[in-house]
């Protein structure tokens, strides 16, 4: 059976081209009222234009859908709040949250300056916290949510020169971790994507021609769908990149129990048993860490 976003009324950040713009022309598609939001700034997040965002709701209008265009920065509490007002105000719910909204920075750690970390950081970290947060209380009103966070590899493994994208991406999969928990009892599911796709953000990283043509951003979007239907997992991280799929995970070891006189010496001559991962698992929250540290054995 058909995955279906009939009559729901979906938020896409950053919606104006790339990710956003597959993801928000696909929910159409699938029946989805759209909301597509975009700066229409350029990739390191200055400037700004509606135009971007105006060209997006015409593609869903050819298609037969319907959308409304929201051009604020998610960066600004009072922007991310009128996305959210916009689509309350057309259609009376908001059922879905995609956070995309994104810009670059990059410089390696000795070279970045500040203010250009702080601005990542604003953007895609409390950026997503502003616009979830706006949405928050219709989720809990209509028992009814589902969130996505646009995380990445770069938060989830690291990478050259990306300290402040690194740190918003990681950040953004503490808050899902925590608002999986807290969305529970009103149906409010929230996951996480790892996209790799070829798109303004990623045209000037020395990909070869051919690999891009491969990393359609089209293809993240079935991932990004799944995690947000009605029958949607909770506190997922999904990588996905050229038709590639896959779950994503923090696991801890099995541990090791050194007791209340343990020294560093202990610690070393432990330290094989420490880090083995071969029985490695998740945990569910943080008080999970507590129950091990006190169970028995």
């Amino acid at each position: 059976m058909a995955i279906s976003f009939k009559d729901r009324v979906v938020i896409v950040t950053g919606a104006g081209a790339g990710l956003g713009r597959a993801h928000a022309l696909e929910y159409a598609r699938r029946g989805a009222k759209v909301v597509v939001n975009d700066l229409g700034g350029k990739v390191d997040g200055s400037g700004g234009s509606s135009e971007a965002a105006l060209k997006v709701v015409e593609e869903i209008k050819a298609l037969g859908g319907e959308a409304i265009a929201n051009g604020a920065s998610v960066s600004d509490r009072t922007g991310a709040e009128s996305i959210v007002n916009d689509a309350i105000a057309k259609w009376g719910r908001v059922d879905v949250v995609v956070n995309n909204a994104g810009i670059l920075r990059d410089k390696s750690f000795a070279k970045v300056d500040l203010n250009d970390f702080e601005l990542v950081l604003q953007v895609h970290l409390l950026g997503s916290v502003y616009v979830t947060k706006a949405a928050w209380p219709h989720f809990v009103n209509q028992k009814y949510g589902r969130v996505v966070f646009t995380t990445s590899s770069s938060g989830l493994y690291g990478n050259f020169g990306q300290a402040n994208y690194g740190a918003a991406k990681l950040g953004v999969i503490g808050l899902m971790n925590t608002l999986k928990l807290e969305g529970q009892k009103s149906d409010i599911r929230v996951n996480a994507i790892a996209p790799v796709a070829a798109t303004r953000m990623t045209e000037n990283l020395g990909i070869p021609e051919e690999v891009m043509k491969q990393l359609k951003p089209e293809l993240i979007s079935p991932a990004v769908l799944y995690l947000t239907h009605e029958n949607a997992p909770t506190g997922t991280i999904i990588e996905a990149g050229a038709g590639y799929y896959a779950k994503a995970q923090i696991v801890e070891s099995k541990g090791v129990k050194l007791g209340l006189d343990a020294t560093v010496d202990d610690f070393a001559a432990a330290w094989d048993k420490i880090s083995d991962m071969s029985e490695a698992k998740p945990n569910n929250a943080g008080p999970d860490v507590i129950v091990k540290i006190f169970s028995p054995g």
